[in-house]
């Protein structure tokens, strides 16, 4: 039988024999109520518990558990820090307090520690952070038997991978660079998604799966930083990147991802986002207007006369008057402008003169 149906048969009992009782006693108090009211009170208070039982009882203890669920236990740890330090401050000011004269001898410690229990759990979750910092500078000067304990890792530290990135295949070879600082954290729903485009029937969607397993695979032999799967979830959300932002919020995660839809919405919501693309795009070699180099012609342009060839890193370069040289080996050009958009850089370059004069 469901647990709702058998609290929900538990209220209607308990709020029955509630009316009953309540029945009796304004009948003996007011000098008797007719057996059809005695019932009617009756039937109304066992409706009453019938109905709002569940609101009572069950349904605020199955959110407070999804709630707990989301927090973090360093969270936990902290508020609890807080709350014990707020209340020892607390307890020094009760003797003060409790001298004052009447009601304020009274009433003053009380909300002492009612204040000091929640201005010490508000500091001590919300700058977790910069106390997780000083602790790892005391293990850093501590001797050598102490300083081999491990410390737990900064919620800021944890990075949430998208499916996106990890198809992406590029996080295999930045994790070992060393430029990734924390753990990386893969939620069980992302897993989950992995697998289901891994058995997609379309072949295109079952490659990219596959090869998303292949390199979680690799990220957990090469990486060298943590990799951990996690069991967090948010069962509020529906899809994989409204997960991922709210558990990002809830945990103040970073997101690691090649989406830029999530990148987006991640960032209208004050999520940090590291973005492979825009990684990609900020370390490529610099090129300015001015400078030469050889390319390769291997395509045309948009406009007729227009050739355009590309860098090692794929960067697109546009040559005026270049098309006449498609497929005829390296040329000289000579940058004349940079262009940054969106979607990665552009770079517009003419032939030198030999080219020209050659053309």
């Amino acid at each position: 039988m469901n647990n709702t149906i058998v609290i929900r048969l538990i209220g209607l009992i308990v709020g029955g024999l509630s009316g009953w009782t309540l029945a009796g006693y304004l009948n003996r108090s007011a000098g008797g109520l007719d057996l059809p009211l005695q019932l009617a009170l009756t039937l109304l208070c066992a409706l009453f518990g019938l109905l709002l039982v569940p609101y009572l009882t069950t349904m605020p203890i199955l959110w407070l558990r999804r709630q707990l669920k989301l927090i973090a236990a360093i969270d936990i740890l902290a508020a609890t820090i807080g709350l014990i330090l707020g209340l020892a401050v607390a307890a020094l000011l009760t003797i003060p307090l409790s001298r004052l004269p009447d009601t304020l001898g009274q009433l003053l410690p009380a909300a002492a520690a009612i204040i000091c229990g929640y201005l010490g759990i508000y500091l001590m979750v919300v700058r977790r952070g910069e106390f997780l910092d000083i602790l790892g500078g005391i293990n850093h000067a501590a001797p050598s038997g102490a300083a081999a304990k491990t410390l737990a890792v900064a919620p800021e530290k944890y990075i949430l991978i998208d499916t996106s990135a990890i198809i992406d295949g590029r996080i295999a070879d930045i994790s070992q660079t060393g430029f990734l600082d924390g753990v990386l954290l893969i939620p069980r729903f992302v897993l989950a998604e992995l697998q289901k485009i891994a058995d997609s029937p379309d072949s295109l969607r079952r490659n990219r799966g596959r090869r998303g397993l292949d390199m979680l695979k690799r990220l957990q032999k090469e990486s060298l930083i943590p990799i951990q799967i996690s069991e967090l979830d948010a069962e509020s959300a529906h899809n994989v990147d409204d997960k991922l932002v709210k558990l990002a919020r809830t945990h103040h995660y970073a997101i690691l991802t090649t989406d830029f839809n999530l990148n987006k919405v991640a960032g209208l919501q004050g999520v940090r986002v590291l973005n492979i693309n825009e990684l990609a795009n900020a370390v490529k070699p610099a090129v300015l207007p001015g400078e030469e180099m050889r390319v390769r012609i291997i395509q045309e342009g948009k406009d007729p006369t227009q050739g355009v060839a590309y860098l090692d890193d794929g960067t697109m370069i546009v040559v005026e008057n270049g098309r006449r040289w498609l497929d005829h080996g390296d040329v000289e050009v000579t940058v004349t402008r940079v262009l940054q958009t969106a979607a990665g850089r552009m770079i517009f370059a003419g032939l030198k003169e030999q080219h020209r004069e050659s053309a």
